[in-house]
């Protein structure tokens, strides 16, 4: 502002010098001597005046009586056609931009504002609930208003009616106590083990599930660990480690779980309980091992000695269920079946010998076959070495 100030006190004093040396005036305005010369520099003289006119002043300086030196506000004015404008102005965006009009002269403002507060409606008004889920609408998202069922529905425009969509029907799984952490458990016989389990469970009520808990999702949490603990303080270790054990325990946890959450109004359906693992504490965990294999090799000797005596026992049996079979026979004929049993009896004795007992007396000299057979299988099998 100083520096412009100071072109325009040395501008001045310019024309003030022509002047008085009584140098014609290009601006306009006759020598020094035609007439006054006002404090701004410019020109006297009458209105005939014939000095050139100035291009800086309104209309370029054709009306008459009126010419005069420029001031630097004539300088940096920008004079357009219809008009001052300040600089810069004028453009779209400037302080002089105008919409175009409409036919009739009027703005087409309100027609684009109606247009978008149209299409905002529509938008906002309509909603799609796919099958399987469920909605609720709240006023200014506070409120509960009403549900919306499947298909389409209609609301009042956001932000008035606000719409939260759920889909009910999808089983979401929370793992307790998450990756790379020990939760320990007390048994029924003061022992301890690292639990882990896991939680499947979907919403059946989501007006119940948004409005009725402060936080669902952990209320749930918190239920299934004060169940699990109540269900394995009932059982013994060695019961928690088998299979049959574990699915008694998950039963368990799973109908407790459900009895308090609807105890509690949760909109909570409980899927199913599944226990990943059953581990001893780390700290014990080798003495644990140790203990567990000793116990295996246990297991293992006493099912041997088991299985031996039912093997045993099972012969006993056979053999008192024959001997029950033949007494019956020889009870009906007590002759035929002693000679029977004899002849069985030395059928089985000699066929295992070679050796022949005969009586004395017209006996047939004995031929030894056995021994002529087993010579003659021995021959060729030297003659093939």
């Amino acid at each position: 502002m100083q520096r412009v100030d100071g072109w325009k006190e040395r501008l001045g004093a310019g024309l003030k010098g022509l002047a008085m040396a009584g140098k014609k005036n290009p601006w306009g305005g006759g020598s020094g001597g035609d007439g006054p010369t006002s404090d701004d520099g410019a020109g006297g003289g009458g209105g005939d005046s014939g000095g050139p006119r100035n291009p800086w002043l309104p209309g370029g300086g054709a009306e008459p009586g009126k010419r005069r030196s420029a001031s630097i506000e004539d300088i940096f004015r920008n004079r357009g056609p219809e008009g001052p404008r300040r600089v810069g102005g004028g453009g779209p965006g400037g302080p002089g931009f105008r919409l175009p009009e409409r036919g009739d002269g009027k703005s087409w403002l309100p027609v684009i504002i109606g247009g978008v507060a149209l299409v905002w409606v529509a938008v906002t008004s309509v909603h799609f609930v796919q099958p399987g889920e469920q909605a609720v609408v709240t006023w200014f998202g506070g409120k509960y208003s009403h549900e919306l069922d499947s298909g389409t529905n209609f609301t009042a425009p956001w932000p008035i009616h606000m719409v939260e969509k759920e889909n009910v029907t999808q089983v979401r799984l929370e793992e307790v106590p998450g990756t790379k952490t020990e939760k320990l458990i007390l048994t029924g016989d003061q022992n301890l083990v690292d639990l882990s389990y896991l939680i499947r469970w979907n919403i059946s009520d989501l007006k119940l599930y948004k409005y009725q808990l402060n936080d669902p999702r952990n209320a749930l949490l918190e239920i299934g660990e004060s169940a699990m603990r109540a269900a394995v303080a009932r059982q013994q270790l060695d019961s928690v480690f088998t299979g049959a054990g574990r699915a008694e325990i998950e039963q368990d946890v799973r109908a407790a779980m459900q009895a308090r959450l609807d105890a509690y109004r949760s909109g909570i359906q409980v899927q199913g309980i599944e226990i990943n693992k059953v581990d001893p504490p780390g700290r014990v965990e080798e003495a644990f091992k140790d203990v567990s294999s000793a116990q295996q090799d246990a297991d293992a000797a006493i099912n041997r000695s088991r299985a031996v005596a039912q093997q045993v026992l099972a012969r006993a049996q056979g053999d008192a269920s024959e001997f029950n079979d033949i007494y019956e026979e020889y009870k009906l004929a007590p002759d035929v079946t002693r000679r029977r049993l004899y002849y069985e009896t030395m059928e089985q004795i000699l066929s295992k010998t070679d050796k022949t007992i005969v009586e004395s007396g017209n006996v047939t000299p004995y031929l030894p076959l056995p021994e002529l057979r087993r010579r003659a299988q021995a021959a060729p099998q030297r003659e093939g070495e």
